[in-house]
């Protein structure tokens, strides 16, 4: 990592230290980028699993939207979704290009020693990076026992499931760089869309009320920026969205879950 970085969180010692202590897995992301926030709640997990059998989790938030580049803005978008290990606001793309990413989200694990011995770009492949894991913590700790694997948080991340793509993301301000700005009296954001679920990047405060197909209203409250999942589903499917904004608040993307047949 390079020197001077500003991090959410207690700030890490030096990669060289936590790799002669066992695998460093760096997980690069943007608080506002769905598909990003679909891959922490596994490397949240393993951070717990796994810690004190000598893996170190980082970090890097590299916004793909404006939201959240102020350390403070960060610490509480991701206080909010629970992701406790350290976090660095990569705002300038330093790591990032450091790194060669080439999408969000990207996840790389160093061995012992310094040696990358694995990487992913995008979501999936949960099994094989927990895989990868465990081989390559001490000797000790895998001799004392580890826990079970961590099974499948949705069907579609289970090895070798049949995943449709879901409806592209709708960017409501036509650039990733401006979001639609609610007033009052805006009409609703109406569309169809397909998948097994629906969220929506936004930055307030101030609420979303989101009908789907048809049903109950749902208010969603927005504090800190970030991703808020409006639905989800088991599988994929077509549904509407019907979701209104409170006047002030910025919606930045609507993205749709990748979801099994």
């Amino acid at each position: 990592m390079p020197a001077g970085l500003e991090w959410a969180g207690e700030p890490p010692p030096a990669i060289e230290k936590l790799t002669a202590r066992g695998p460093v897995l760096v997980h690069f992301g943007c608080i506002g980028h769905a598909a990003s926030v679909r891959t922490l709640p596994y490397a949240v997990a393993w951070h717990l699993r796994y810690a004190e059998a000598g893996l170190t989790v980082l970090g890097v938030n590299s916004p793909r939207f404006p939201v959240a580049r102020e350390p403070g803005e960060l610490a509480a978008a991701l206080e909010r979704i629970g992701v406790r290990f350290p976090v660095t606001a990569d705002n300038e793309y330093t790591v990032w290009r450091a790194y060669g990413c080439e999408g969000w989200p990207s996840t790389f694990l160093w061995g012992q020693g310094g040696t990358l011995r694995w990487f992913q770009f995008g979501e999936g492949e949960y099994a094989a990076t927990e895989g990868e894991i465990r081989a390559l913590l001490p000797a000790g700790a895998r001799e004392a026992g580890l826990p079970t694997p961590l099974s499948p948080l949705r069907p579609a991340d289970a090895p070798g499931a049949k995943v449709i793509p879901p409806t592209a993301e709708i960017l409501p301000g036509g650039d990733p760089e401006r979001p639609l700005r609610a007033s009052a009296g805006s009409a609703p954001i109406e569309l169809g869309f397909e998948g097994a679920g629906v969220a929506v990047t936004a930055a307030g405060p101030g609420e979303l009320a989101a009908r789907l197909d048809g049903g109950d209203e749902q208010v969603v409250e927005v504090g800190a920026p970030g991703v808020y999942e409006l639905a989800g589903y088991q599988r994929h499917g077509s549904h509407r969205l019907s979701l209104r904004a409170s006047p002030g608040l910025e919606i930045y993307c609507l993205s749709f879950a990748p979801g099994v047949a």
